[in-house]
């Protein structure tokens, strides 16, 4: 009997730590279970962010274009203009704008298309200097690695259309996709600045009313941050534009006028910018350019892209989106990999957004914090 009684005692103090052991065995289930839905959803959100890349990329560029594009109709409301009639004035004169400039370049590219065979042989015969040491070192090892008396490999030769309508022909699907996408930018834009306002406060309507007051807040300050973006963007971009220009006119570069701009605007990319725009002035310039105006050429683009990374960026732009070098180093990679080359330019808009979400919800703050800019850099700025 007193064993009995033992026994019962005992379970009775088993009884609450099986409990605490069965509770934490579901919570830890219950957590694990929450971590692979969320790897889940964001897998399947990152799919089908691939998947619509056209139709994102489209909204996402007429939303920026509007966003550029609001200072001229609001300033024509000044005037009493109704807001429909200046949306349609600003985007008939910037479709103006840009088929000028496509015509302008187009005859700077034909202009270039022509030079192109003397700028090939220019390169071939640098890479070659480059190249035939390579090969005789490649031959001297393959000599070494086969066996004497053996027969060299046969080489086959595939041969694929070449020129323009080859290259037509392998992507006119992928061109007749940008063609449709393109066309539907302008009145993208023109609808967003005409329901700029019904946009906006609908957005906010969709929010309990508890959080309208945030979401109006968050709403604003991501449309000012995009803003002021893009305008540093322009008036960057347009003074490395004068300073590239002038410097490939100073060294004799042929068609300065055309290949400035195009270094000027391209090296507003983070990072990549720098090496992509040393391409035009050296091809270019292959056949008048010597040691001395190659290492200037090189170092002018190196230093207007640093001081506009590390001083005219954080003067114009560090101010309203404080972000974490990491961060954006993360970003523009990630959307490079989604969205290719157009992922580059669209990223740091995205990820400015996305701390300016992070900032305004609370349990995302610690998120957006990371995002920002350290303390030290605060403080240093």
């Amino acid at each position: 009997m007193s064993t009995a009684l033992q026994q019962n005692n005992l379970n009775k103090e088993l009884e609450p730590e099986q409990a605490a052991e069965q509770a934490e065995i579901l919570q830890t289930s219950i957590q694990i279970s929450t971590v692979a839905q969320i790897v889940v959803a964001t897998i399947a959100v990152i799919g089908l962010i691939y998947l619509l890349k056209l139709v994102l990329v489209t909204t996402l560029t007429a939303m920026l274009l509007a966003y550029m594009l609001e200072p001229p109709v609001r300033w024509l409301g000044h005037l009493r203009v109704p807001r429909w009639i200046g949306a349609f004035v600003v985007v008939l004169l910037a479709l103006t704008a840009c088929g000028g400039l496509v015509y302008f370049s187009y005859n700077s590219v034909v202009q270039f298309t022509d030079q192109l065979p003397a700028y090939s042989a220019h390169i071939r015969n640098a890479v070659g200097r480059i190249r035939d040491p390579a090969y005789q070192m490649e031959k001297q090892a393959q000599s070494i690695v086969e066996a004497p008396g053996g027969k060299p490999p046969i080489s086959v030769r595939v041969d694929e259309p070449r020129g323009l309508a080859g290259l037509i022909s392998k992507n006119s699907g992928t061109i007749l996709d940008v063609v449709l996408a393109i066309g539907f930018v302008p009145f993208l834009v023109y609808f967003m600045l005409t329901l700029k306002d019904h946009t906006h406060v609908a957005t906010v309507r969709l929010f309990p009313k508890e959080y309208r007051l945030l979401a109006h807040r968050t709403v604003g300050k991501i449309s000012e941050m995009i803003r002021v973006y893009i305008i540093a963007n322009v008036l960057v971009g347009v003074l490395n534009s004068g300073l590239c220009t002038i410097v490939f006119w100073t060294l004799g570069i042929k068609y300065s006028y055309f290949i400035g701009p195009v270094c000027g605007f391209v090296g507003l990319i983070p990072y990549l910018g720098v090496f992509v725009s040393l391409l035009p002035p050296l091809a270019v310039g292959a056949d008048t350019l010597n040691k001395t105006g190659v290492f200037v050429v090189v170092a002018a683009l190196v230093i207007i892209h640093l001081l506009t990374m590390n001083v005219l960026y954080p003067k114009f732009v560090g101010k309203r989106l404080q972000l974490n070098p990491l961060g954006v180093s993360l970003s523009l990679l990630f959307w490079a990999w989604i969205w290719g080359p157009v992922g580059l330019i669209l990223a740091i808009p995205l990820l400015g957004a996305a701390k300016i979400v992070c900032d305004y919800i609370e349990p995302l703050q610690s998120v957006g914090l990371w995002l920002g800019e350290s303390l030290t850099e605060r403080r240093a700025g």
